[in-house]
């Protein structure tokens, strides 16, 4: 039996899986992410450290199961984007990694757009912006900006230091390669003060970056000369382990962070949605900063220490209040549709009597809501509404949260068999370079299945409804509290008990 290593890093964790030809995982095994250095609107971590996941993952499988990694045929890695890797000349790291929730560069990012008024990426360009990172760092470290010679992705990262070879891909890159056209005879680059020649060499997913190379590190010096694929960030992977990178299907990637998008076969704009060419396919929608993570934090709060999972189903089982709570789900900031790092969370309509399953409740609620704001924004643009939504991630194992998203967005939720879509998306990648199948569609076809349907209940429709509405007015009506309150953050040194905070979110 023929495998390939596929491996997905994530946002919490690295996996890694042994993966045949008809996407059955034969071996997986994940281990913890490293922590993050965060602290106010910084979000740090070494890229070494994901090096070392990879390792690790890998070095499991091979102790495990020694005779079906021996037949390991391809690796492809997908993995976080909106996180850049800042290498020197000699591929060294200069710095450590700025994350997906770096938001110093918010106000740069106005610079930028001032600076660019003609140029049509300038609207996209906020504190999560490629391009507005790049520039932070060429004003605030000068010494790095000199030194820089390239930016990768994670993914890119990993298979530089398995192949020596820096690529990326034009669906991972898609912001920072429109930073290059110039407008005018200027080109987002040149406002940032850096070169464009900080991209690397662009390659599709399926293409071969280079083979696995000689002396490295176990347990890779066994596969020296295996061929090292492109491959994509962990949405695109995680949408074809769905099987929907087809036009007319909407995914759902309920990971750490949230991902919803629609497809279809051509250009669309929405207000505060990515629309990006997806090999062919056109994208609307983008990651938000909430998910399974903002479930964990309630988690925490309710004093729970088991799977996140669990707990919240365990929460999920207590009465219910018939008054429902509204939550906003912007603990972090927000990307899609805001891209504003100063949005805040909350409950509204606590009372006396609401408990922790009423919390629970409010929390899947909230997520669901800012998944129909994106699905409608980009029904909208495209003109076609969409006949199911593919469900993937940790949160598709909650047979709860997967209905309560049918029902406030009103659409069948499929939830594909496959546990890490993403790990099966990067093995359709390998089988699909290796030429197993004759094309992505038809990798899909073969090792794509759907396990469970959630049908919306039409009961629940007009109270669904309702609450949907209320939480777009509660939104607007907090969005400026959030911002003063995160401006009160630099000027509270002398509240009671803040000495005794390790950190401020």
């Amino acid at each position: 039996m023929n495998v390939v290593l596929a491996c997905d890093l994530g946002g919490s964790s690295f996996r890694a899986a042994l993966i045949d030809d008809h996407g059955v995982t034969q071996a997986e095994h994940a281990v913890p992410g490293p922590a993050l250095n965060d602290h106010l609107d910084r979000s740090e971590v070494a890229a070494q450290a994901w090096w070392a996941q990879l390792l690790e993952a890998a070095g499991k499988l091979a102790e495990q199961e020694p005779e079906l990694f021996a037949r390991v045929q391809g690796i492809a890695i997908c993995g976080v984007t909106r996180t850049q890797v800042f290498l020197d000349g000699d591929g060294q790291e200069l710095r450590p990694a700025m994350t997906w929730k770096d938001a110093r560069s918010d106000s740069m990012a106005a610079r930028l757009r001032a600076a660019l008024p003609d140029h049509p990426e300038a609207s996209r360009i906020n504190a999560f912006h490629p391009l507005a990172r790049l520039a932070w760092l060429a004003e605030n470290e000068p010494q790095h900006a000199r030194a820089l010679a390239s930016v990768l992705e994670p993914k890119d990262y990993l298979n530089f230091r398995l192949t020596g070879r820096q690529t990326s891909d034009p669906v991972s890159l898609a912001r920072l390669i429109a930073c290059a056209e110039s407008v005018d005879g200027r080109s987002g680059f040149d406002a940032s003060g850096l070169p464009s020649s900080v991209i690397p060499t662009i390659l599709e997913p399926t293409e071969i970056v280079a083979s696995v190379g000689a002396n490295l590190p176990a347990p890779f010096d066994r596969l020296a000369g295996i061929p090292v694929f492109c491959g994509c960030n962990d949405t695109w992977a995680a949408v074809a382990g769905l099987g929907a990178l087809r036009p007319g299907y909407a995914y759902n990637i309920s990971g750490t962070t949230e991902v919803l998008g629609v497809l279809g076969p051509d250009p669309a704009e929405a207000e505060g949605l990515i629309s990006v060419d997806w090999r062919g396919l056109w994208h609307l929608g983008g990651p938000s900063q909430n998910g399974a993570d903002t479930a964990a934090w309630l988690a925490g709060l309710l004093g729970g220490d088991g799977p996140v999972g669990g707990t919240i189903e365990r929460v999920l089982a207590g009465p219910r209040h018939p008054q429902p709570i509204l939550f906003l789900p912007y603990l972090q900031g927000e990307r899609v549709p805001y891209w504003d790092p100063n949005l805040r969370g909350a409950f509204i309509g606590l009372g006396r009597r609401h408990g922790p399953t009423d919390l629970a409740y409010a929390v899947l609620e909230g997520v669901a809501c800012q998944n129909r704001l994106v699905l409608e924004r980009a029904e909208g643009a495209l003109g076609n509404r969409v006949d199911e939504i593919r469900f993937g991630g940790g949160a598709a194992a909650n047979p709860v949260w997967a209905q309560v998203k049918a029902d406030i967005c009103g659409r069948p939720i499929a939830v594909g068999a496959a546990k890490e879509p993403g790990l099966l998306g990067a093995a359709i990648i390998a089988w699909t370079g290796l030429r197993r199948f004759a094309s992505l569609g038809a990798a899909q076809d073969a090792l794509v299945t759907i396990a469970r349907r959630y049908e919306p209940d039409p009961a629940r429709r007009p109270t669904y409804n309702a609450l949907y509405a209320l939480y777009r007015q509660s939104e607007a009506a907090l969005a400026p509290i959030s911002a003063d309150l995160v401006a009160l953050a630099q000027e509270t040194a002398a509240l009671p008990g803040l000495a005794k905070t390790a950190d401020a979110t």
